[in-house]
């Protein structure tokens, strides 16, 4: 995994601080202290420019799913680019890739689908399908059904609309978020939201009241759609209980309120089954998916949208004139080289199946090594998915103070220890998500590293007053 460099080395670490406007960062931290730059990847390792070696168990952003240095990928990337790099897919213009990948992505929808519309980015495609439940009610003659119903801690993208759909504050602040349309209900998370001594029956009942009574507050005439991750990832990594989908999919069906499966960080084999819809029951109007499509090895992303939405679309471009939304980049020919190559690797390597094993093994690591530490209220997760959230006390559950940014620290101490992980917003958790192609040895030694960074921390927080052991 070496760098090859000709001529003059560059001081990239003061190129960027120059330069470079990173997402989603500290960013006075950043101009003093510099990147981390990572130059060479294989499997489930990264390599910095030092030539230090990183256990990557977030899989970039929960997303390159088939591992690093796929040579299938980059050859049919190639090959398209050689052929035809681009060509643009606006007034009925089309080229092959797109096609065959609209047509693969339909064959392997958890649902029934009838249409694929291309984008750049979970983002936009979110954006998107906002677009269209807006389109949709116009044409239906419901011109006031336009609110969006999301959830606390849920992550939709960073869109002006998007961002607002998210339920982490952090994406609010600063930014006038979220306009008045976006509504949220609560989060099926257990930990912080169920009573003491409730059953999984009645937090589910709870759940799905506290969402028609948002619905009824709103006016039914007024909501459109509802937006959820079948798992919720950046929010926490949070597993609905059982139950939870049909209750709440009772109320939308009751109110006419479609509802989008954001399956940008499910899709493709996380939860061990191809999307997460149908690991947890879902019956979504409208698909989003991204990340895992191309396992980033390029910016894909696809709104999948079901027959009932595309012909009353269709009914109201009749009406309205060229259908006025698209990209650029949207059906981008090299990009759907790469999904279909990377599909094919999931495929012809059995990687989903292989995921919700190498899941069973994770989570039980994660048990072993956690479920007992006195700082940590919860080791949850599905599939090749998990988290360890960290609590000040664990009877009843009390936050840490969010200034200690406990989760952060384990992440910053996992890092030095050779372990990418992720310290999550709203909350003091770590998150895993390793490529399919972990082995078992590299589990153990993810979750080794981990526990290492989480003794570090929590020996520190106990000599600073901050946590009693």
């Amino acid at each position: 995994m070496s760098f090859p460099v000709t001529g003059p080395v560059p001081d990239l670490n003061d190129l960027d601080r120059q330069f470079f406007f990173h997402p989603f960062t500290a960013l006075s931290d950043h101009e003093r202290d510099g990147p981390l730059v990572m130059v060479g990847g294989e499997g489930v390792w990264l390599e910095d420019t030092r030539g230090k070696r990183y256990i990557d168990s977030m899989a970039g952003l929960w997303c390159v799913n088939v591992g690093y240095g796929r040579r299938e990928i980059a050859d049919a990337m190639h090959a398209q680019a050689m052929k035809l790099a681009y060509y643009h897919t606006f007034a009925s213009m089309s080229t092959d890739a797109p096609i065959l990948l609209a047509q693969k992505l339909i064959g392997m929808s958890p649902v029934p689908m009838s249409k694929v519309f291309f984008g750049n980015s979970g983002s936009d495609a979110n954006d998107t399908q906002v677009k269209l439940v807006w389109y949709y009610n116009n044409a239906r003659g419901f011109p006031l059904k336009k609110k969006i119903i999301a959830r606390r801690r849920g992550y939709h993208g960073v869109t002006v609309v998007t961002a607002g759909m998210t339920g982490l504050p952090g994406l609010h602040n600063g930014f006038d978020l979220p306009l008045s349309f976006i509504k949220h209900t609560t989060a099926p998370h257990r930990l912080w939201e169920a009573e003491p001594g409730q059953s999984d029956a009645e937090f589910v009942a709870k759940l799905a009241n506290d969402l028609e009574q948002l619905i009824l507050a709103e006016g039914p005439e007024t909501v459109g759609a509802m937006i959820m991750e079948p798992v919720m990832g950046a929010g926490g990594v949070i597993v609905p209980p059982e139950g939870y989908y049909p209750a709440i999919q009772k109320i939308l069906d009751k109110y006419d309120v479609l509802l989008i499966a954001d399956e940008v960080i499910c899709g493709f084999g996380r939860l061990g089954t191809m999307f997460g819809t149908e690991a947890m029951g879902m019956k979504p109007d409208l698909i989003t998916v991204a990340k895992g499509v191309t396992s980033a090895y390029v910016p894909l992303s696809a709104s999948l949208v079901s027959e009932r939405v595309w012909r009353a679309i269709v009914s109201g471009s009749d009406k309205l004139g060229v259908f006025g939304h698209g990209f650029t980049y949207s059906g981008h020919p090299i990009a759907a080289a790469a999904a279909l190559a990377n599909l094919k690797i999931i495929e012809d390597d059995n990687l989903v199946a292989q995921a919700g094993a190498r899941g069973e093994v994770m989570h039980r690591y994660l048990r072993a090594a956690f479920a007992d530490h006195p700082a940590v209220g919860d080791v949850r997760g599905f599939g090749l998915i998990g988290a360890v959230e960290f609590v000040a006390e664990r009877n009843p559950a009390k936050r840490f103070d969010p200034a200690l940014k406990v989760g952060l620290r384990v992440a910053k101490a996992a890092l030095a220890n050779g372990l990418i992980t992720r310290g999550l917003p709203d909350g003091d958790s770590i998150a895993f998500s390793p490529p399919f192609v972990i082995s078992e040895d590299e589990i153990a030694e993810m979750v080794k590293r981990a526990r290492l960074a989480v003794d570090q921390v929590f020996g520190e927080l106990k000599a600073e007053g901050h946590w009693k052991g």
